[in-house]
């Protein structure tokens, strides 16, 4: 092989590794329920991070402790700690950001493929991200239901899933992400094997009225979900999309997450 064949076949080798680099996008580290833009994460939250070449395909987690490393993907690190993954695809990861990351300021996170790792992207930390997981993902129907596992939503309004409008004085379940530090803490990755309560309170609003929250804290069964119990207020008006809400922090939710209140 002649220097010019070899340098031709040295630039398109190296071509194809950079092709197969990964790339975080701009702005592309978002809290794991809303996918609000311009909101910093929060540690102990799931995240999602977008970008290109994040994988070679999509896989998701099986065992809790969640691994830092999935397909081939050996590691997403914020400031240089791995965070446990949930999902990893060629244009998203799921992930928890790790407990340890400081709430305050920014975090830099690298993706660390095989074929090679993305330019340094940089995301706002704050104490608090409150997102509230939805079928839509930011919008439309939120993950509210009953202590029988009924969804509060209209009557057949979700293919193959038994839902039902609540009423004043029901008790519901949130499962919401990026309410900040909880008590006592749980080890990043994993799922709290105690009873665990947030350090701040949310206000929950169901059609801008003020529930009464009787717990806030970690779900029992996956890392990095908040689970919130409350109480349908009264004076609340009766429809199949009312605006459920979360404030804390001085952020407060979209409207656009809903779910459904009988007369």
């Amino acid at each position: 092989m002649n220097n010019a064949i070899r340098c031709t076949a040295l630039l398109l080798f190296g071509a194809v590794l950079y092709g197969q680099a990964p790339a975080v996008a701009t702005g592309g580290v978002l809290n794991g329920a809303s996918f609000t833009l311009d909101q910093p994460i929060t540690p102990g939250s799931l995240i999602s991070v977008f970008g290109s070449n994040l994988a070679s395909k999509l896989a998701q987690a099986d065992t809790i402790p969640l691994s830092t490393a999935m397909d081939d993907v050996r590691s997403v690190t914020f400031n240089d700690i791995a965070a446990p993954l949930v999902f990893v695809s060629p244009t998203q990861i799921n992930a928890q950001l790790p407990w340890e990351v400081l709430a305050s300021g920014t975090a830099t996170v690298v993706v660390n493929r095989t074929s090679g790792s993305s330019p340094p992207a940089t995301v706002q930390v704050s104490a608090f991200s409150p997102g509230i997981f939805s079928v839509q993902f930011g919008v439309g129907q939120a993950i509210v239901f009953f202590p029988d596992g009924i969804l509060a939503a209209a009557v057949n309004s979700i293919p193959g899933l038994t839902t039902r409008p609540a009423k004043v004085g029901d008790t519901l379940i949130i499962f919401a992400t990026g309410l900040g530090a909880v008590q006592p803490s749980v080890e990043t990755g994993k799922a709290p094997t105690t009873v665990t309560n947030v350090v701040t309170m949310p206000i929950v609003l169901v059609g801008g009225v003020q529930a009464k929250v009787t717990f806030a804290g970690m779900s029992p069964q996956f890392p990095g979900v908040n689970q919130v119990n409350f109480e349908v207020p009264a004076g609340v008006t009766a429809g199949n999309a009312i605006p459920l809400q979360f404030r804390v922090g001085g952020i407060t939710t979209t409207d656009k997450v809903t779910m459904a209140v009988s007369p």
